[in-house]
């Protein structure tokens, strides 16, 4: 299953969503070898690419990805934020920082090398049961601007492209896709803007996703929880 996102009015998602070629990274300091990233030179959503995302009747929730409005924190405490949306068991993932003008966000706590667009894997997927992993949900706490960052090829479609002949026992990897796009096969990136107070929830143990504050001249923090949420749970931002 394809980037699909729930969309209700496409003007809008067109107003916050940019569309360019994912590459990979050229071998400096910043990322890790054959990182995945975003080739920079973004374009507006067409009307055709956007209707390409449209979410289908039959796109399953697990898979969707869904620009929100999340509950506005009150006190100190976003342990239970989302305590009443559904899943008693989400979990709260904690908080990062972004400073301003990151391409991409995600680091490897080892060396602080930048990994690139990646896959999740808290829920430890075999290929098969990829698409029915939880969701991510992400509030952008501020105080600037952040955009998520979504590749077009699910999971599964690239280990299958790479792995032919044995792709069923394996469990879809980040590295998967640094092999697909290192063997000069496209992938379109989609980047949405995220603002402060404003959020997502995402299937990013299933899409190759990462935040970005690039062009932006101001830090931002999200908070993440894991979850299992039907959609339309909370207000839609498109």
């Amino acid at each position: 299953m394809p980037l699909r996102i729930a969309v209700s009015d496409l003007a809008a998602l067109r107003a916050r969503c940019d569309m360019a070629d994912a590459r990979t990274a050229d071998g400096g300091p910043e990322f890790e070898d054959g990182a995945v990233i975003p080739s920079g030179l973004w374009q507006p959503l067409t009307e055709e690419a956007g209707n390409g995302l449209l979410a289908r009747s039959w796109t399953p929730p697990s898979t969707l990805v869904e620009i929100v409005r999340p509950p506005s924190p009150t006190g100190h405490s976003l342990d239970h934020l989302v305590a009443p949306l559904g899943d008693a068991n989400a979990r709260y993932l904690g908080q990062t920082l972004a400073r301003p003008g990151m391409l991409t966000t995600t680091d490897n706590y080892r060396d602080g090398r930048l990994i690139g667009l990646h896959l999740d894997n808290w829920d430890k997927l075999t290929y098969g049961r990829k698409p029915f992993g939880r969701r991510r949900l992400a509030l952008n706490l501020g105080p600037g601007i952040r955009y998520i960052v979504l590749g077009d090829l699910d999971a599964q479609a690239v280990c299958r492209a790479v792995h032919p002949g044995d792709h069923a026992p394996r469990h879809p990897h980040t590295d998967d896709y640094r092999t697909h796009v290192a063997a000069g096969h496209p992938i379109r990136c989609f980047r949405v803007r995220i603002n402060p107070g404003e959020g997502y929830i995402a299937p990013t143990e299933y899409l190759l996703h990462d935040g970005s504050t690039e062009g932006q001249d101001r830090p931002s923090a999200v908070a993440f929880w894991l979850g299992r949420w039907p959609s339309g749970t909370l207000p839609s931002l498109v």
